[in-house]
């Protein structure tokens, strides 16, 4: 395994959760957002979006319409120098759909999505991290053995309290990227702290 990644949660840590965002019309960048993912290609990082789409199941809306948003947003990034690299989904739904949670993988908590991606692009997830508003991405990325931050923007200041004391919680997306640029390379004097952090992105 050869490439670093940062796994990215979608709605309420990249854009803002406005409740089944499938439509550029209702798409809103979180400030910071894209400054973080040019700041993370230019250190040489894969960005990786995985994110849970249960408005599938709902048929809401349906894979066509999303793989569509997101070719718009990369159209957006690559105005600013980046892009990313792949966007993995779950479309399940515990209970809508064809696919009940104890037939699916994919969905987080579950680790799924990050393993598959961690194939696709020959990924060290020991020197990767995951970026989330819920603690269900945190579980992901722990259990998938990613080193994993909360945002607080989103669900995140409602969820911080499921998880422990020592999670990392920042207050968002740039904040978080910032926090990895920091501790990517830990100094040998200076080994990382394994404390709750809240930092501002300045």
């Amino acid at each position: 395994m050869t490439n670093r990644a940062v796994f990215l949660d979608r709605d309420g840590t990249l854009n803002v959760d406005k409740g089944y965002v499938h439509r550029i019309e209702d798409w809103e960048w979180i400030p910071g957002a894209i400054d973080a993912i040019t700041m993370l290609k230019k250190a040489g990082f894969l960005v990786i979006v995985i994110t849970n789409q249960a408005g599938i199941a709902r048929g809401y809306y349906d894979e066509a319409d999303m793989t569509h948003l997101h070719a718009i947003i990369n159209m957006e990034l690559q105005k600013h120098g980046a892009t990313i690299d792949g966007f993995y989904h779950c479309p399940h739904h515990p209970e809508f759909g064809e696919v009940r949670e104890c037939e699916c993988e994919c969905r987080k908590p579950m680790p799924g999505m990050i393993d598959k991606a961690s194939q696709d692009f020959d990924i060290d997830l020991g020197r990767s991290w995951l970026v989330g508003d819920k603690a269900s991405d945190i579980q992901a990325g722990l259990a998938a053995g990613v080193k994993s931050i909360l945002v607080l923007t989103g669900y995140g200041n409602k969820e911080r309290a499921l998880l422990g004391d020592d999670a990392i919680c920042v207050t968002d997306i740039l904040a978080a990227c910032n926090y990895i640029m920091a501790h990517a390379y830990p100094k040998p004097d200076k080994p990382e702290p394994n404390v709750a952090y809240s930092g501002t992105g300045k």
